[in-house]
């Protein structure tokens, strides 16, 4: 078990003890005084971020690890891109060798410039599954969406994980929550697997409980608890397995084949047990964003998931396959009152 296994292992256990845990909650108290500060800086107006000409979500998580994100931001900027805007996806780009410091354009909405190892697994997939989104990575948010608007017109400016950056401002903030492992063990980085305190909790205007079993009856109750007891609305993203083809050819592969199951993704646990329809002989496990050479991987068929996938393309094997994930969420109920967004996304700010 390497390190950040063994990290990620205590920040989901509730019952995690011992020395290390000790030294890990001891540097929480450092990095929760951190946060607090900025986001009281921000919270009292001393920090302001800044208002850029487009309507501005940010889709989130408050805590470390794969929730499911990035197939949510897909259907939203899905969902605008249908009714005639102009929607530009702004990630940091972990994970891919470009720089971002600079502003990097992966794609325009038209044509994809760059491949997964440059542009990052998350906006490259984004790139190739949101057709007319303009898809750009850079460490400055703001200046990323300025650039998308001056150059493109953008009039929908998505932040990919933009909930702990407050700039710029934003119009609606989406935070995103796994639906069995909720907040972990309660405790602040590195202790735990909470980003932020209490404090960033008012900000959410929606949550995304995500569900990622066959059976959601337990969900939809936890949906009803959780809006009233935060007070906010709560929409529940359903995943589920759907096939596993084949990423070069297309090809479904048969239930029963005999497989080794590869990811490097924050939370690969629920990827493996979509699988039981297969004979998994063995899963090998990536830290997230792994940039994988081809001795990584064993002989025989591998699956993977598809944010892996972008990345395994190019490798010169014909036996790698993906599952594909089934995301329902109602759009539409989740951004409510979709002519208010439409108003503002022209400019007109009150």
């Amino acid at each position: 078990m390497n390190f950040k296994t063994k990290i990620t292992k205590i920040h989901y256990d509730k019952n995690a003890k011992g020395i290390f845990f000790k030294i890990l909650e001891f540097c929480s108290l450092f990095y929760g005084i951190g946060s607090g500060l900025k986001n009281l800086l921000y919270d009292r107006g001393i920090l302001k971020p800044k208002k850029v000409d487009a309507f501005v979500i940010s889709v989130g998580n408050v805590t470390t690890g794969g929730v499911g994100k990035t197939p949510v931001v897909a259907k939203i900027a899905k969902y605008y891109i249908s009714k005639g805007e102009k929607v530009a996806i702004i990630s940091r780009g972990y994970g891919g060798a470009l720089s971002n410091k600079q502003i990097n354009v992966i794609s325009d909405g038209n044509e994809i410039f760059c491949n997964a190892r440059l542009a990052g697994d998350e906006p490259f997939w984004l790139a190739g599954n949101v057709n007319g989104a303009i898809v750009i990575t850079s460490k400055n948010r703001t200046e990323a969406a300025e650039y998308a608007i001056q150059k493109y017109g953008t009039t929908i400016i998505m932040l990919a994980d933009g909930f702990q950056h407050r700039n710029p401002y934003r119009n609606l903030d989406i935070v995103l929550v796994d639906s069995d492992k909720m907040y972990g063990n309660g405790h602040l980085l590195p202790a735990g697997p909470l980003r932020e305190g209490k404090e960033a909790f008012k900000r959410i205007n929606k949550l995304i409980i995500v569900s990622k079993n066959i059976d959601h009856s337990r969900v939809e109750k936890l949906a009803k608890i959780t809006s009233k007891k935060m007070n906010i609305p709560v929409s529940i993203c359903y995943t589920e397995p759907d096939y596993v083809y084949n990423i070069k050819t297309g090809e479904i592969l048969d239930d029963g084949a005999e497989i080794t199951a590869v990811s490097a993704i924050g939370q690969p646990e629920q990827f493996y047990k979509f699988l039981t329809d297969f004979k998994v002989k063995k899963t090998i496990t990536f830290d997230d964003h792994h940039r994988y050479q081809a001795e990584d991987l064993p002989d025989g068929i591998i699956v993977t998931t598809e944010k892996d996938a972008v990345k395994l393309k190019d490798f010169n094997r014909t036996d790698i396959y993906a599952l594909k994930l089934k995301t329902t969420i109602d759009v539409g109920e989740l951004l409510d009152a979709p002519q208010n967004h439409m108003q503002l996304a022209s400019g007109v700010f009150q």
